[in-house]
C-alpha cells in the first residue's frame, strides 16, 4: 500500500472547509488505516482528512489510548483557556504559543457509525480542536499575529526554495508525549 503525503501549508485543500461524511464505508476505513500509518511515521498524534489531500470531515487520532477516528466533530461546550507549544504536521518543525480552550465537549460520529460524546481536557481538547481547525480551512498562522506570520511566511518560502528557514528553538508541535 502506497504511503499517504502529508499536504503542507500552501496547499489549497487545507484552506477549504471539507464536506461531511455522509457513508461510512470500507473505503473510508481503509483510508483511515493509511492516515494512521502516515500520522505515526510523522509522527504525530493526529491527522484531518484534508491534510491528506481528502476534502472530508473526518480526522484520525492516537492520544495514547489506542487510536480513533472522528466523523463529522462538532465542539458542543467550551471552557477555560490554555497556552501550549503547539504545532503542525502541515507545518513541519514550526511551532508557537497558541491559546485555546481547556476542556471541550465534543460530539461526533465513530468509524462504526454510532455517535459518540466526549469530555476532553487539556492536551486532548487540543488535538481535538487542532483537527477540527483543519475540517474547517484554518490552520495555525491563523492565530498568529502579523508579525508571526510574516516570519512563519518567509521561513516557509525560504524552504520552498531550498534556502535553511529553521530559526533557533522550534520544535515539531504536537507530537507523542
Amino acid at each position: 500500500m502506497a504511503s499517504l503525503r502529508i499536504r503542507v501549508y500552501g496547499d489549497p485543500v487545507l484552506r477549504r472547509v471539507a464536506d461531511e461524511v455522509t457513508d461510512i464505508d470500507g473505503e473510508m476505513a481503509e483510508l483511515c488505516q493509511q492516515m494512521f500509518t502516515a500520522m505515526y511515521e510523522a509522527p504525530g498524534i493526529g491527522l484531518a482528512a484534508p491534510q491528506v489531500g481528502v476534502s472530508q470531515r473526518f480526522f484520525v487520532y492516537d492520544f495514547g489510548d489506542g487510536p480513533g477516528v472522528l466523523a463529522n466533530p462538532e465542539i458542543a461546550e467550551s471552557d477555560g483557556e490554555w497556552t501550549y507549544n503547539e504545532g503542525c504536521l502541515s507545518v513541519p518543525e514550526l511551532s508557537w504559543e497558541i491559546v485555546r480552550p481547556r476542556r471541550i465537549h465534543l460530539r461526533a460520529v465513530d468509524l462504526d457509525g454510532n455517535e459518540v460524546s466526549i469530555e476532553a481536557e487539556d492536551l486532548q481538547a487540543r488535538l481535538f480542536q487542532h483537527e477540527l481547525d483543519h475540517l474547517d480551512g484554518k490552520m495555525l498562522l491563523d492565530y498568529l499575529d502579523d508579525d508571526q506570520r510574516r516570519d512563519a511566511k518567509r521561513i516557509l518560502r525560504q524552504r520552498v526554495t531550498g534556502q535553511s528557514g529553521r530559526p533557533p528553538g522550534t520544535g515539531d508541535g504536537l507530537s507523542l508525549p
